[in-house]
């Protein structure tokens, strides 16, 4: 089983040398009290973000009452740390910077070079986000990726362990111009956030986002592969116009055969083999995407169908045999349920093919 990732980050090494680092820069700050403050009784038992929070508090009951002065020291601070752990510097900012907004939102423009200011962000997008996306857009047109990055990363309508934004779920009108700028990006991880962004719209509002991206297709490379990446769950339900979008025009000139498992039942830990023989009829060339679909089995013994992709591309006419693998190990993101399952292929996003197994 993998290790947790409450037992990688903010372990008690962190917590030391934050503590020194603070101490270098406030020599008033107790760095015993603000330790025995971490450590509490039930430090260990609790899970990621509560831990930052936790800590985030601890800090708040140990530097100066006075908010901007203590600010100033984390703005000092943070530049000694990176990655998840540093995510208590914009989190001391969502808790108690809420009304310091001329402090707070460079603040956070600072913190996101060490980790991310994208939850901490939220609350102010909740409160006034009219003057909120003032701030996006500068950082929109930033040198720093990482500010551009958070430009569009903090305004996304769901984005995954953060508070929700319902107003941008409802109209996410004021996100668009964000993304235009950022559209085109030179780097990678600022293109990523716009996919991202993208499909979170595609969950409320398929049309528009295809709409945009219809509009956005070979304009560039770097745009090309956005469009792609937002539209990967779209492509997974089987939307049409999507699908149309990249050249995946239905199932005439297409048919599957011979679907077999390697077996009809197996246990939890062990791996499934599938094979399947796709025919091109047609006499020319075809776009084929293929996937396949696995009707996992809940605790409560609901279906939870999970497509995942087989690949994508020119199919030449004639017959292709293609094999593939499944793992039934449970992972930290899949637990694994005893019952009846199904497996089926889709081809441009229908299922033309299905077998049925058993997870004992």
């Amino acid at each position: 089983m993998p290790e947790r990732l409450k037992d990688i980050f903010f372990t008690n090494a962190f917590i030391e040398q934050l503590g020194q680092a603070i101490s270098q820069v406030y020599p008033k700050f107790d760095q015993k009290a603000f330790t025995c403050l971490v450590f509490d009784d039930v430090w260990t038992t609790r899970e990621l973000k509560a831990k930052m929070r936790h800590l985030t508090h601890c800090l708040r009951a140990t530097l100066p009452d006075d908010y901007p002065q203590a600010l100033e020291i984390l703005v000092k601070v943070a530049p000694s740390f990176n990655g998840f752990d540093a995510l208590v510097f914009p989190d001391y900012v969502e808790c108690y910077g809420l009304d310091e907004w001329d402090l707070s939102m460079p603040a956070l423009a600072v913190f996101t070079q060490q980790g991310s200011s994208e939850f901490a962000v939220r609350p102010f997008l909740l409160k006034d986000p009219q003057r909120a996306m003032t701030y996006l857009s500068t950082w929109a047109g930033s040198e720093n990726h990482h500010l551009r990055r958070l430009a569009s990363e903090g305004c996304r309508p769901r984005l995954p362990w953060a508070m929700a934004l319902p107003a941008f779920k409802k109209d996410p009108s004021l996100i668009l111009p964000i993304l235009e700028k950022l559209k085109a990006d030179e780097s990678d991880y600022v293109r990523k956030s716009v996919a991202n962004n993208l499909n979170d719209i595609s969950k409320d509002h398929p049309e528009l986002m295809l709409d945009i991206c219809t509009r956005w297709y070979g304009v560039t490379r770097q745009t090309d592969w956005i469009i792609k990446h937002a539209c990967r769950s779209l492509l997974k339900a089987g939307h049409e116009r999507a699908l149309r979008l990249f050249g995946f025009a239905g199932q005439t000139g297409l048919s599957l055969a011979s679907l077999t498992l390697d077996k009809t039942a197996l246990s939890i830990g062990e791996t499934l083999s599938f094979t399947f023989e796709l025919s091109v009829e047609a006499a020319a060339p075809q776009q084929v995407r293929l996937e396949y679909k696995v009707y996992f089995v809940k605790a409560s013994g609901k279906f939870s169908p999970k497509v995942f992709q087989i690949r994508e591309g020119i199919f030449e006419p004639g017959s292709h045999l293609i094999s593939r693998k499944h793992s039934f190990e449970d992972r930290t993101t899949r637990q694994h349920h005893p019952g009846p399952h199904r497996i089926s292929i889709v081809v441009n996003g229908a299922e033309m093919a299905a077998a049925s197994f058993d997870v004992v």
